[in-house]
Parts: C-alpha cells; sequence; structure tokens
C-alpha cells in the first residue's frame, strides 16, 4: 500500500519555535527514507525558499499573515485561512491519489479540518501538549478557545498520536479522547547527531577551565522549572565550583537575570538566549550535568539529546520524562525544589561513578528505544491502519 502524507505545521526549520519544528522535521525525513511520500506545508521565514524538496520531502512554505492583528488568536486564524488556500492549490493540482493528513498541534486545526472535509480524506493529529497542561488549568477564555480547538481536533481525527503515555492519558482526561483512539509514539533522535564532540576553545566560552558546566536547555517559562534551578544554584556553588548555562528564550528571562544579581551570582550563570544547532550540540558534548527541572512535560526530547551525547542527566522526572529516564539508573531523579534539585547536581558532580553509570545506560535506551528509524515504522503503522480502515468505508470517498 503506497502511502502520501500532507503534514501542516506552523514551524519547520528555519523557523523555530520550539521542539516541533525539530519533530516534524525529523520524522518527514525518516518517513522518506521508508517510502512515504511527504509534504510538509508550513510557514514563510526570512531567506528560506517558498518551495523545495530536502532529502525527498516537499516543502512548501506558506505566507504567514503579516497584516496588523489584534491579538494571538487572530492571527491565528488568518494563518490557517491563508494555509487552507495555498493548501487546496497544491493538492488539486499535484495529488491524485489518496492521502493521508496530519495536524501538528492546535495552531493548524482549522486549516486541517477544514482540508479533510473537503478533499474527505483521513485527518491524523500529533498532539504534543495541551493547554490545559500548560497552564496547570483553564483560567481565561483565550486558554478556554485554544482548549476547545484542541478537543475539536481530536474529535476530527481518525487516530491520535501522543509522544508519551502520560500525555495519552492527560489528552483522554481534558480533551475526552477514548483510549482506543490514541497511539503512544515517542520522539525521536539521530544518534549521528550528538556524536561530535566539543574542544576547548568552545567550552572556553561558557565556562573557565575551573568550573564544572550545569547545563540548561529550554524555553524559560515557569513550567520548565527554571526559576528553581536559578534557586538552586547558591546552593551548589556552595560545594561545587560552577557555571550555569542557560539555553532558551522565553518571558522570564529577564526575571533570571535579575534574580541572579539578587542572588549574587551574575558571574556564574550565563544566559545565551537561542543558540544554533551546532553550538547547541557541541555544548550537550562539552558540560557536565544536565538539569531538566520541569513541572510540566509531556515528553522532554531534551533528555534523549542529552542521553545521545552520554550527558548525565538530572530531572524532576515530571511527565513524560519519567518514560525516558529511571533514578539512578540512567539520571537522578529530584523533587521540583531549590533544594533537591541542588543535592541531585551534587551527587553528579562529586561522583564520577555515578555520573558514568547514569549517562551509559540513559544513551543504550536511546539507541534502542528512541531513534527516528523506529519512530518512523511506528508512525507508517499508524498511516497503514487509518489508510486501510478509510478504504473499506468507499462510501465515505469522493466520487472521482
Amino acid at each position: 500500500m503506497s502511502l502520501c502524507v500532507v503534514m501542516l505545521s506552523w514551524e519547520f526549520p528555519p523557523r523555530i519555535i520550539g521542539g516541533l519544528a525539530a519533530h516534524v522535521h525529523d520524522l518527514s525525513i525518516e518517513l522518506s527514507r521508508k517510502g512515504v511520500e511527504v509534504h510538509v506545508l508550513t510557514l514563510d521565514f526570512p531567506g528560506a525558499p517558498a518551495m523545495e524538496v530536502v532529502n525527498g520531502v516537499h516543502i512548501y512554505r506558506v505566507d504567514s499573515y503579516k497584516y496588523p492583528s489584534p491579538d494571538f488568536a487572530s492571527w491565528i486564524a488568518m494563518m490557517n485561512v491563508n494555509m487552507l488556500d495555498y493548501a487546496c492549490s497544491i493538492l488539486k493540482n499535484q495529488l491524485k491519489g489518496d492521502f493521508i493528513i496530519h495536524a501538528h498541534d492546535w495552531l493548524v486545526a482549522n486549516a486541517a479540518i477544514a482540508l479533510k472535509h473537503i478533499f474527505r480524506m483521513p485527518l491524523v493529529a500529533t498532539i504534543h501538549s495541551t493547554e490545559y497542561g500548560r497552564r496547570g488549568g483553564i483560567h481565561d477564555d483565550y486558554q478556554r478557545m485554544i482548549a476547545s480547538t484542541e478537543a475539536w481536533l481530536t474529535r476530527e481525527a481518525w487516530r491520535i498520536i501522543c509522544c508519551s503515555r502520560y500525555m495519552a492519558g492527560e489528552v483522554n482526561r481534558v480533551l475526552g479522547t477514548p483510549m482506543d483512539k490514541i497511539d503512544v509514539i515517542p520522539n525521536g533522535v539521530y544518534l549521528e547527531n550528538f556524536s561530535s564532540i566539543g574542544g576547548a576553545e568552545l567550552r572556553s566560552m561558557f565556562a573557565s577551565p575551573d568550573e564544572r558546566l550545569v547545563l540548561y536547555v529550554g524555553r524559560l517559562v515557569h513550567e520548565k522549572g527554571v526559576q528553581l534551578l536559578v534557586e538552586a544554584m547558591p546552593r551548589i556553588l556552595q560545594s561545587v565550583n560552577a557555571k550555569l548555562v542557560i539555553v532558551g528564550e522565553g518571558y522570564l528571562k529577564e526575571w533570571i537575570k535579575r534574580r541572579v544579581e539578587e542572588l549574587g551570582i551574575s558571574q556564574k550563570v550565563y544566559v545565551t538566549g537561542f543558540l544554533d544547532i551546532k553550538t547547541l550540540r557541541g555544548l550537550y558534548s562539552i558540560a557536565d550535568v544536565l538539569v531538566m527541572p520541569s513541572l510540566y512535560e509531556p515528553f522532554g526530547i531534551v533528555a534523549l539529546e542529552a542521553a545521545a551525547s552520554r550527558l548525565p542527566i538530572v530531572s524532576t522526572c515530571a511527565g513524560g520524562i519519567g518514560e525516558i529516564v529511571s533514578h539512578m539508573h540512567s539520571c537522578v531523579s529530584v523533587y521540583p525544589n531549590p533544594d533537591s534539585i541542588a543535592w541531585g547536581v551534587i551527587q553528579v558532580l562529586s561522583n564520577p561513578y555515578l555520573a558514568e553509570h547514569i549517562k551509559n545506560n540513559a544513551y543504550e535506551n536511546v539507541k534502542n528505544n528512541y531513534v527516528w528509524a523506529k519512530i518512523a515504522e511506528q508512525t507508517v503503522s499508524v498511516y497503514q491502519r487509518v489508510l486501510s480502515e478509510y478504504l473499506s468505508l468507499g462510501g465515505w470517498k469522493p466520487r472521482r
């Protein structure tokens, strides 16, 4: 059974907002390698071509709607109109047979659902996180709109893909999606992308030779727990000469800068902002410990990247992280408070045997279970099931 999939994602390299871009990019490439015809519809980005074929993947970058909008919700609505209009012309002129529409999160829900009904083709949706989980509940009309869109997408989709059992349970509980409609397929990594070793020159850009390098990678937002790591840093410095390198952007960035000044540790904390992928991978290879202090984490792809780099992990194991690593086997698990986080970091930095033990186990786990080749195989199985069920319902198909 030949497969063709049309993926919709509001971010795709070089447009990178969060982890979604990397997920869609790597998955689409691996699906193409497995013989799936892949078309990705995403948003434009300065300097990126409007259309290109990369590693067999057809990429179309749509006008992201640049007219003034009163709020983000209005912008998303108009962006979906543009994406739908563009997608209709592409699908009508270039795809003649059956295909599957694959939507990634609520931001493209309107366009994806409309395409399903216009072309009468099956829709698959990956729910990477929920508004309820990100915000710790639904507190206002704006959040209620997002949550209702997420629920609508799960109802319209033939199958739902979640990245962890934790996330599947949340989609079931919060959005009312039956568990038998959900497939759990984790994120993945290409191990070869994390085999390079950063040298002394790169390390000197972030820490002095006598400092242990403590690394945080992620959005600077409350649910990622970066504020807890900042508060833990004075306690860590009482036992270890260390430098905390914080990689990422978010609304807590200015708070972090103010807080480290108040704590008197501004010389021991380096907030880098976004880093290019080569520098980030180099940092993974030269750091001494990665800290994931998350309060909410649907999956935790940073854990995969650190494990692939053989970098020891200290984590709260919130949400999906606990399905990737476990305490004193492949990570040091801590409570989401500064004292416990400091304890975990000190354990790793003061015990070379423990650091070696957990990083080697984490690497083997990733190698055996989280490489993209396996993830793509599982995704193809979902596509095949959906297409088989769709073809069995001949009356739902459009007349040719």
